[in-house]
């Protein structure tokens, strides 16, 4: 069966759950997750994880993220982009250097209030039920922390173009939003791509025809979500079937930390974290059933060995 991690570049207009049904269809494996929702009207990087390497989704989301950001400043809708409802239009007469001080504000450590058009469930409805409904409810502030900041370009007399490196949970609308808040006209977002989440970028992402072109022959061995720790062989059997009945490793001399395990033919095993001289799972990444070489992908398609 199909397993590993496809980088999509989302096209605008789908969800990020309608590009999980497109692959489900093309690659035929029922496993399917993504690695953080993109609204409908942006683009750029999803990452897709397949069989197996769905259990790495919970690491991808974690990740930081970069944005291009569309700022439009003079309006402000519903839902904190310009697909909404217009609440308030005016001139906006903004400098980029008025707006580039302003920035500075928003860099750093910083509190969000999460917009009513949002998934969050309260009370076991989702947020953009209630604000469809008419309801507005009070939400509280979240933190954040906005890594990078910037003024790329002003591409029309209120819009300007900003480039977002951010952690996970920040909602880069009401970025835009809180912006325009602060230099006294509104503002919403008018266009978002994504360039990099989970450490993958615009230059690895394909589109949905190419899959459907090249299919399996795209998939990224599920290793590579972990490409910042160091690798780690087994060194014996013995060590091999330990871990694969999910019991301790023992692994003298191993600096304490965590490490991407490889079988002795060089399989992806698992991720795990060495302490006291043991090796210890977080996650397993290897198929059940047969011998040594029964894991999920080899090491020469992420290219550690």
């Amino acid at each position: 069966m199909p397993s590993g991690i496809i980088i999509i570049d989302k096209p605008a207009d789908w969800t990020s759950m309608d590009v999980c049904a497109k692959l489900r269809g093309i690659l035929k494996e029922r496993r399917i997750g993504h690695g953080g929702t993109l609204d409908p009207m942006a683009t750029g990087v999803l990452p897709v994880f397949v069989g197996a390497a769905t259990r790495a989704v919970e690491f991808a989301e974690k990740g930081d993220k970069e944005y291009l950001a569309g700022l439009r400043l003079g309006v402000v809708t519903n839902t904190q982009d310009s697909t909404g409802e217009i609440l308030e239009a005016r001139e906006a007469e903004v400098s980029r250097a008025a707006l580039e001080t302003v920035l500075e504000w928003f860099t750093g450590k910083i509190e969000q209030v999460p917009p009513m058009f949002s998934a969050i469930k309260r009370d076991g409805k989702k947020l953009y039920e209630l604000a469809r409904a008419g309801k507005e409810i009070h939400r509280d502030p979240r933190p954040v922390t906005i890594y990078a900041l910037e003024v790329l370009e002003q591409t029309g007399r209120s819009d300007f173009l900003l480039r977002v490196r951010c952690s996970k949970g920040t909602y880069v609308r009401t970025l835009c939003h809180d912006i325009g808040q602060a230099l006294g006209c509104g503002g919403c977002m008018c266009s978002l791509r994504r360039t990099m989440a989970a450490g993958f970028t615009l230059e690895q992402a394909v589109t949905l025809e190419q899959v459907q072109e090249q299919r399996e022959a795209l998939l990224l061995s599920a290793d590579r979500i972990f490409a910042a720790y160091p690798a780690y062989r087994l060194a014996s059997a013995k060590q091999e079937r330990l871990c694969r009945n999910g019991n301790p490793m023992p692994a003298q001399g191993l600096s304490e930390g965590t490490y991407r395990v490889y079988g002795q033919d060089g399989t992806f095993l698992s991720l795990s974290r060495c302490e006291k001289g043991r090796l210890v799972s977080v996650k397993n990444f290897f198929t059940t059933g047969g011998g040594a070489g029964a894991g999920t992908q080899k090491s020469h398609r992420a290219g550690v060995f």
